[in-house]
């Protein structure tokens, strides 16, 4: 499962700093947070490309005062990080992923458990999207359009055709969009 901050141009790429709607704190996101929880609650295992993975172990494990659960759960969700020059993850609960993508991500998806979620990580879900290896996008729309950025979805030889399942809007202004891919 792909699941993305994403604006309304499709753009997902936040390496020119991060795309924000509400900067108002007396704007209520409880309703957002309680959706990320239900997500987190939902999975057991995370998906990463190997400079996601970098960034977020810089910082996730650092934190102490985080009250959003992010923190709890990503050091203690189970993580891979797809990579052929990583050697050491160096953040407990990981595992390296070197092989075949396409074998690995099956034999992934064949444990049983919970979602495997994958987000940030742009090369790798552009991958995961060539292969046909995602079964649902869950992308957290954000009324902004920066202009530039990498996209989501590239230009591909094939058309991909997604079912809405869930649309959910936030006192925010965000809306979460639920895609299953038709195969």
């Amino acid at each position: 499962m792909v699941t993305q901050n994403i604006t309304l141009e499709g753009v997902i790429d936040a390496s020119e700093g991060w795309f924000s709607v509400v900067d108002d704190p007396d704007i209520d996101q409880s309703d957002l947070a309680a959706t990320l929880r239900e997500h987190s609650e939902a999975s057991d295992a995370m998906l990463f490309g190997r400079q996601t993975f970098e960034d977020m172990r810089g910082y996730w494990p650092k934190q102490v005062d985080d009250t959003t659960g992010v923190t709890d759960h990503l050091n203690q969700v189970h993580k891979y990080v797809v990579s052929t020059t990583m050697r050491d993850p160096q953040w407990e609960n990981s595992t390296i992923l070197s092989g075949p993508l396409q074998d690995e991500v099956e034999a992934l998806k064949a444990r049983p458990g919970k979602d495997i979620i994958t987000t940030g990580s742009i090369t790798l879900v552009h991958a995961l999207i060539d292969t046909g290896l995602v079964d649902e996008y869950r992308l957290f729309v954000y009324p902004v359009a920066l202009g530039h950025g990498a996209r989501l979805f590239r230009e591909s030889p094939k058309p991909l055709r997604l079912r809405l399942v869930e649309t959910r809007p936030f006192r925010g202004g965000v809306v979460m969009l639920r895609y299953r891919e038709e195969k």
